[in-house]
């Protein structure tokens, strides 16, 4: 029934229907303003592999809640800093992943190596909290996803995350210089930046691979898709040592952004 609908809309209204639809850059902003934000718990957050439900109204089944967490354990208490570490966007609701998700080492698709070859395991630290696990909320829509932003879902979840108060990030952020807090608050990726100021700055990548030469390993994390800007950043030790951008299918590249000072 959805899809006929869906259809008769799109032949008599395809303008109203296009205007109506979450578009891709909607979709990259929701990704880069919701992933690795952290915020405070407002009540206890039960630890579970299958999402917990949560209406885009800012209602749950307390109920419900209640009994997964009696069942499985709390992910947070009331007070704890939790963060997003993962944002899934579906046709109907948008998934969060909570501090890693179920299993605090993250997922095996957070550690694998893409490049040549069979796929080896490493290691991707995941962000800080004081919570105890990890844990998924599904926001539902029970409709097709409209336009929205990042701050019109932190809205949505006031009723359980808050997202106002002054958090590690924004503390973290703070004792940055000029030139890396406006990197970070412009979303780009500099020379010299750490692991966790590129995910503060750009969210967790489309891809990462490892590989060593002369003794050095390098991890690469690449950005975006083609066609458009990809973006790729090089990790020698704990520091991005390269930041290049190119323009996939244009043959247009972009020069190294400057080593902060």
């Amino acid at each position: 029934m959805r899809a006929v609908i869906a259809a008769t809309c799109i032949s008599l209204f395809p303008a109203i229907c296009q205007a109506n639809k979450l578009a891709e850059e909607d979709r990259i902003e929701l990704t880069r303003g919701l992933t690795a934000e952290f915020a405070t718990a407002k009540l206890m957050l039960p630890r579970t592999k299958k999402p917990l439900e949560f209406n885009s109204d800012g209602t749950w089944d307390k109920t419900e809640w209640a009994a997964i967490a009696k069942q499985s354990g709390p992910a947070a208490r009331t007070g704890d800093m939790v963060q997003i570490t993962k944002l899934t966007i579906d046709e109907d609701k948008l998934v969060l992943e909570i501090n890693g998700g179920i299993k605090r080492a993250g997922h095996w698709y957070d550690r694998v190596q893409v490049g040549m070859g069979y796929p080896t395991a490493t290691t991707v630290p995941q962000g800080n909290s004081n919570a105890p696990s990890g844990t998924y909320i599904e926001i539902l829509f029970h409709k097709p996803l409209e336009p929205m932003k990042s701050a019109d879902v932190k809205k949505m979840l006031a009723p359980i995350l808050d997202f106002e108060k002054h958090s590690a990030t924004e503390l973290y952020v703070d004792a940055l210089t000029p030139q890396m807090k406006q990197a970070i608050e412009d979303k780009r990726a500099l020379v010299g930046m750490t692991r966790e100021q590129v995910l503060l700055a750009m969210g967790h990548p489309a891809h990462k691979s490892r590989e060593t030469k002369d003794g050095v390993e390098f991890e690469d994390w690449v950005y975006g898709t083609p066609p458009g800007k990809i973006t790729f950043v090089t990790f020698t030790g704990e520091k991005a040592t390269k930041v290049k951008e190119e323009y996939a299918g244009l043959g247009t590249e972009v020069s190294d952004p400057p080593v902060p000072r």
